[in-house]
């Protein structure tokens, strides 16, 4: 599953290193070929959000292999798209699979392995998401560069085939298990006090932590003043401490789970504010990203677990309800996050990130106190 992810992850974001020669081929604009992203997120959210009415119906094993088929259907589809239509189709398709695999991850997980190694589990899935972080961008515009844009899409096939091939062996039969009445419906979750706050929490932290990442590239070039293989290294030491960070949560929340998930957004807060005043220097701003990175990237894994320990009887149904509030508040918060970027430059973005993610670690302590309030 963890590889499935990997693919997955990087089939998603594929078209943020190739949007140039994909645009220039299908005779459309950047901006056109760039919504190949939205599409997905979509997507994504509709399928989430319908995921709980079709995994109570069908093993879930045979819903992840139909799933990561898809994925391969799609690739093959971006790959040979004679036209822009084809090719959002192809792109329709991959947001499916996005919003149905990681609906069905935390439900699928308590399936597989006793509660105790849940964390584990979770963090050995989001190791998929970590790695495709770092290797996704450069390694598709290095295959770009070698097989074209096509060919580059054309390489993840082979990896979701593994994928498939490897869970069909691997999975056993995961029949639908009983849930909470009403469980059909995400909305139904929202009548929980802790879920309410914690679903504020995690848009909130999402909002915040995309408003200010997705314009890291421009800050880097323009006030680090860093060269493109300058930038690669710390972009990659980003990654890497990401994914050091995703197997290492697990004991943190372990020690303390609210508290870990309330210590990342304050830390990411501060690191938002000292990159404005130390943002020249590329060594503090290398430091800084380092640690960024090992708890951004490892904060889905607290997450996940939360919904797991939350909704443990609703787990596709709060899973489905993340991913469309992840994904909804991704798009908001990059959005003004850039008219923020484009309007007071990234001070105000800067600052608008590290507002976001004080009020996300504030819900965390009120998700926390009504989880409280809920047990007694």
């Amino acid at each position: 599953m963890a590889l499935c992810v990997f693919a997955l992850i990087a089939s998603e974001f594929m078209p943020v290193s190739l949007l140039t020669p994909l645009a220039s081929d299908l005779k459309v604009t950047e901006g056109m070929a760039g919504q190949g992203i939205a599409i997905s997120g979509a997507f994504a959210v509709l399928m989430s959000l319908s995921i709980p009415a079709i995994a109570g119906r069908f093993d879930r094993k045979v819903l992840l292999l139909s799933l990561t088929a898809l994925m391969c259907l799609s690739g093959a589809i971006v790959a040979l798209a004679p036209n822009y239509p084809t090719y959002m189709a192809g792109r329709a398709l991959i947001g499916v699979v996005v919003g149905g695999f990681w609906s069905m991850s935390a439900a699928t997980a308590m399936q597989l392995v006793p509660p105790s190694k849940v964390p584990q589990a979770l963090a050995i899935l989001n190791g998929g998401n970590a790695l495709a972080t770092v290797v996704a961008a450069p390694l598709g515009s290095y295959l770009a560069s070698l097989v074209g844009w096509r060919g580059a899409f054309f390489c993840l096939v082979p990896i979701a085939m593994t994928a498939f091939v490897w869970q069909w062996f691997s999975l056993p039969a995961m029949h639908p298990q009983a849930r909470a009445n009403g469980s059909g419906n995400v909305f139904e979750l929202f009548k929980s006090r802790p879920v309410v706050f914690g679903m504020l929490a995690v848009g909130v932290f999402f909002m915040g932590q995309f408003a200010l990442f997705t314009y890291l590239r421009p800050f880097l070039e323009t006030v680090t003043r860093l060269d493109v293989s300058s930038l690669s290294l710390l972009l990659l030491t980003l990654g890497v401490t990401g994914f050091i960070g995703t197997t290492a949560i697990g004991r943190c929340l372990k020690i303390g789970f609210y508290g870990t998930l309330t210590i990342i957004p304050v830390l990411m807060a501060a690191i938002a504010v000292a990159l404005v005043a130390v943002g020249a220097s590329a060594t503090a701003t290398t430091v800084l990203l380092g640690i960024w990175g090992l708890v951004a990237t490892a904060a889905p894994v607290g997450w996940w677990l939360w919904i797991a320990r939350t909704l443990p009887q609703d787990a596709e149904a709060g899973g489905g309800l993340m991913v469309a509030v992840v994904q909804l508040s991704i798009a908001l918060g990059s959005t003004v996050g850039g008219l923020l970027f484009d309007g007071i430059g990234y001070r105000g973005t800067f600052a608008f990130s590290a507002g976001l993610l004080l009020v996300g670690a504030f819900l965390v302590f009120l998700t926390a106190r009504a989880d409280r309030t809920k047990s007694t």
